[in-house]
């Protein structure tokens, strides 16, 4: 796991876009990135956030390299700062779309629920459409603090939602693998068949339905 960072302060290297941009006239930055692209259920869910420009923010980093708790104590103090929204694709839009088209929409979603955005930073590949310009960074999530801190937004609200999961549909294990092709969950996948939170077009989804898997286009 990443060293704990207690904060960054606003000459921090992973601040350096959001200060070329401001530079530019830009004010409102948001970083967007996304969680839940891989599993086999539940909603892929995007983050958009804008951090406010100051000499302290919130020792962000990318939330795959954090621990879990760690990962909720920045959510907190992320949102206690930020400005913030989340989108989301559930099962059926992603198995309708393709993972790749739903998680866009996730992404287009979030953004869309911030109050005023004029600049999006976003970690991978190009996603097209936002109504402002939009930069995509390789790996941004562990080179930009806004794209990192919306990789903890999203990460930590997907885990919730599949905790809240375990409870309406226990015996899979969400709270744990968070709906992952672990070997736990293919074992209950197989004994207690496809829920209503699974992806239908994933391949050992759709191999237990009987039907050809569709979904290729993970990014």
């Amino acid at each position: 796991m990443a060293r704990v960072r207690p904060f960054l302060t606003c000459d921090d290297e992973l601040l350096l876009r959001e200060r070329e941009l401001r530079r530019e006239g830009f004010v409102f930055i948001a970083g967007v990135d996304e969680a839940g692209r891989g599993p086999l259920a539940g909603p892929v869910v995007a983050a958009a956030v804008i951090l406010p420009e100051a000499e302290r923010l919130p020792g962000v980093f990318d939330s795959k390299q954090l621990t879990d708790r760690r990962r909720r104590e920045l959510r907190d103090e992320i949102l206690a700062i930020a400005a913030a929204g989340v989108g989301m694709a559930d099962p059926a839009e992603i198995d309708e779309l393709n993972i790749l088209k739903a998680t866009h929409l996730a992404m287009h979603r979030a953004v869309a629920a911030l109050e005023k955005v004029e600049y999006v930073l976003v970690d991978g590949l190009p996603v097209p459409g936002f109504p402002c310009p939009c930069e995509n960074m390789v790996k941004g999530d562990a080179r930009c603090a806004s794209i990192a801190a919306a990789s903890i937004v999203a990460k930590v609200c997907r885990d919730e939602l599949m905790e809240k999961a375990d409870l309406e549909f226990p015996g899979y294990g969400f709270a744990l693998h968070k709906g992952y092709g672990t070997r736990a969950h293919l074992e209950a996948l197989r004994k207690l068949g496809v829920s209503p939170i699974h992806r239908r077009s994933f391949a050992p989804v759709r191999a237990l339905l009987g039907e050809s898997c569709v979904q290729m286009e993970l990014f």
